[in-house]
């Protein structure tokens, strides 16, 4: 599949596969200099690009485990949802939730991009829902003898 991409600035690079089995593509800082974020700030880090995601497809900015196990950073909207329709520059809320400042530096990779197909379903009001074995268990009870 071709996801069309566009270089709003010259640090901005593509999305890049760390592999031939990667699911996400690595998306990289594109600032001008290295960018600190202290323990509990959020911080919008802008990858320079912008992408033309194919109808029916949606892409979704997630973690990448090694920027969140060692340097405590992580999308501050747990994923990042883009919508076909978007146009706009793909940005990273990063959230530091370790206890001392990080630094991002220019061109580090800072979140992994997933393309993903997805259903658009119509919604129905209705005064009864069909009847399971799980019925209205919630958190944690599927799991219970």
């Amino acid at each position: 599949m071709l996801v069309k991409i566009k270089k709003l600035n010259d640090r901005a690079k593509l999305p890049a596969y760390g592999s031939d089995y990667s699911a996400g593509a690595d998306l990289y800082a594109a600032t001008d200099v290295p960018v600190e974020i202290t323990p509990g700030e959020t911080v919008f880090i802008g990858t320079g690009i912008a992408a033309e995601i194919p109808k029916g497809y949606v892409g979704l900015v997630y973690a990448r485990s090694g920027l969140a196990c060692k340097k405590g950073l992580a999308p501050a909207n747990k994923v990042g949802v883009i919508d076909a329709d978007y146009r706009g520059e793909i940005k990273v809320a990063l959230f530091n939730h370790s206890p001392s400042v990080q630094t991002v530096d220019a061109g580090e990779r800072v979140a992994q991009l997933v393309v993903a197909p997805f259903l658009k379903c119509e919604f129905e009001e209705t005064t009864e829902l069909s009847e399971t074995v799980r019925g209205e268990g919630g958190f944690g009870s599927t799991g219970k003898l």
